[in-house]
């Protein structure tokens, strides 16, 4: 295998195609399979959300200067 890139062989562009295409293929894999637990007794599914809820209240205007409001 050549060091340089443009000075190399056509065998050695093929190898670096194909271990390209072999490392997409893994990724692609493993994306594919990396999912979370659709059982109905996982814990995703089952958190609930405890305690008071806090509701948004009137809108606040400040400012720096007296012509421009800032929300």
């Amino acid at each position: 295998m050549n060091s340089s890139f443009f000075a190399c062989d056509r065998a050695t562009h093929l190898k670096i195609v194909a271990i390209a295409l072999i490392a997409s293929m893994v990724v692609i894999a493993v994306g594919i399979h990396a999912r979370t637990s659709d059982a109905p007794g996982s814990f995703a599914a089952n958190t609930k959300a405890s305690g008071m809820t806090v509701k948004a209240g009137k809108p606040a205007i400040y400012s720096t200067r007296n012509d421009t409001a800032v929300r």
